[in-house]
């Protein structure tokens, strides 16, 4: 029986290579001694991470559009092409028995090659509003699997849908909220959270100096906010004009990155955050109120569309970027927090979302496409 081999492609954004990590592990797990490739870019975070992670990883040539015109887009055209070369040539060689693709410029390629090979093709879509390629993709692809059920509207008519939810870190999976909250009993004190990402958000940078200021010195609450790498100096010197010195307010810790999130994420009675699909799948696996604050310049302005997602079921507070201010941010909080059972209702909402098996459900989904190829081979 021929062995069997997988390319997986996704890149750019962690949005696209987190799913992506979790796929290429999910095939290992699922077919004992198959070969997994990860195609992605040698500029993108997925050249960092993949190899990090033991998958075997190989770059192609691509860039991303820009959507007004600019002689950049005639150089990103020239790599594209270039890239489409590279995938075919790549498909071709290491003669995989499926294909998957969970978006980013470098899916296209990579599953256009494996259509034209006649591999087939599956495409895994993390936001409620499909980004471009993957609208493309969804004409060719065997299975279109979905995070959230309000996309299939803006696919073409006769894509094979199915929705699988998103696969969340194994971390977030072995995380116990008893241990997070370091002997914090429930009820005994509020943990909030807030992050906006890596390289952090300005706008929720600046809100969040109004909320340390009410919040310090509580002992009834607890704050932790992630400033970003690019955002904590200047977080810092704001508060420090607003006369607050941080070692004296034991209730307030400020860091640029949280390494450990799964564990301030199982903690946290409130999270503040940004409406990425991997951030709200986590969120919705562990159950967690949240206030979200979508980040408007994304691709299509996906994050609004996840953030409604949850906003219209009941299982997030929504503040759009434009409307957030240091008060609002405040009135939301304080509102939530003086109604413990609505909190309580947000969350068991959230929960209500989840697809704890959305990592089976893909697999499912490779079986049944990869089990008709291998009866050919």
């Amino acid at each position: 029986m021929a062995e069997l081999r997988f390319v997986v492609a996704g890149g750019g954004t962690g949005g696209h290579i987190y799913p992506a990590l979790a796929i290429a592990q999910g095939l290992g797990n699922t077919f004992p001694g198959c070969r997994v490739l990860y195609v992605g870019t040698s500029r993108g975070l997925e050249a960092d991470i993949v190899p990090r992670a033991g998958i075997p990883f190989k770059p192609i040539s691509a860039a991303g559009f820009k959507r007004r015109l600019t002689a950049k887009n005639l150089w990103a055209a020239c790599l594209a092409l270039r890239g489409a070369a590279e995938a075919y040539r790549l498909v071709k060689s290491f003669r995989p028995q499926a294909v998957i693709g969970t978006g980013g410029y470098v899916s296209g390629p990579v599953l256009l090659a494996a259509q034209l090979l006649r591999v087939p093709v599956l495409v895994h879509e993390q936001n409620a509003f499909p980004g471009l390629t993957n609208r493309i993709l969804a004409r060719v692809a065997g299975r279109v699997m979905l995070t959230f059920p309000e996309s299939a509207r803006y696919l073409p008519r006769g894509a094979r849908v199915r929705v699988t939810g998103l696969p969340v870190r194994e971390e977030i999976k072995r995380v116990d909220r008893e241990q997070a909250r370091l002997g914090l009993a429930e009820g005994a004190g509020t943990v909030i959270l807030s992050f906006g990402g890596s390289r952090g958000a300005e706008r929720l940078n600046q809100a969040m100096v109004d909320v340390v200021e009410a919040f310090r010195g509580r002992p009834d609450v607890k704050l932790y906010h992630s400033t970003g790498t690019a955002g904590y100096e200047d977080f810092l010197r704001l508060l420090k004009s607003k006369g607050i010195d941080l070692p004296e307010q034991g209730n307030v810790t400020i860091a640029p990155y949280f390494y450990q999130i799964a564990d301030y994420l199982a903690a946290a009675d409130l999270v503040i955050c940004r409406a990425g699909a991997a951030t709200i799948a986590e969120l919705t696996y562990l159950g967690r109120p949240a206030i979200l604050i979508p980040y408007p310049y994304a691709a299509a302005n996906h994050q609004e569309f996840n953030a409604m997602a949850l906003g219209k079921k009941g299982a997030a507070v929504v503040i759009k970027n434009a409307e957030l201010s240091g008060a609002r941010l405040l009135r939301e909080i304080n509102a939530l927090l003086a109604a413990p059972e609505r909190l309580r209702r947000i969350a068991e909402n959230s929960g209500r979302l989840a697809n704890p098996d959305a990592l089976e459900e893909i697999m499912a989904c490779v079986r049944e496409l990869v089990t008709p190829a291998r009866g050919r081979a």
